[in-house]
């Protein structure tokens, strides 16, 4: 039997980070517009936005109320997050695509402890979702950033000092 009280605090946690992570997806996705990496992170912002629906749908299974001052505060730390020096004044700079996707990369992994957790209660009310299919999508999300990750680290960081 799962313990409802801290169930909701968990989920709540957890759509808290996923409304930061959706947004920092659609910036990533909208500073990269038109290139084969914003296409990568167009597929992969669609995506994160279905597991916040998903999750949503989890916490109306289970009847639990959004915690709108934690989803609040989540969006507004990735606003807030916005204004790191990046090595420019104004604008987008190669180390802002590092640390967006390694900011990415954190949420997807948080995401994947979230479906196995749930896989683990074998709870009857989550038998219609595909945790499964969810843990696989994330593992395989995981492995698409780490790419990309580590591209965005050379072309950021791999310059010889003139």
């Amino acid at each position: 039997m799962i313990e409802r009280r801290l169930l909701a605090i968990y989920l709540n946690d957890h759509l808290a980070g996923a409304t930061g992570g959706v947004e920092l997806a659609r910036r990533a996705r909208s500073s990269n517009r038109g290139t084969s990496l914003g296409e990568t992170l167009a597929t992969l912002c669609g995506e994160i936005e279905a597991d916040q629906r998903t999750l949503e749908q989890v916490m109306e299974r289970f009847e639990v109320k959004r915690n709108r001052s934690k989803v609040a505060a989540a969006w507004a730390a990735e606003k807030l997050g916005r204004l790191k020096l990046n090595g420019r004044l104004s604008g987008y700079s190669p180390l802002s695509r590092l640390l967006e996707l390694e900011m990415l990369q954190i949420g997807i992994a948080a995401k994947l402890a979230l479906w196995q957790a749930l896989e683990r209660t074998q709870s009857v009310k989550l038998a219609q979702f595909d945790l499964a299919g969810l843990i696989e999508r994330a593992q395989s999300q995981r492995a698409t950033v780490e790419g990309l990750r580590l591209d965005a680290a050379r072309a950021a960081l791999a310059q010889e000092p003139g």
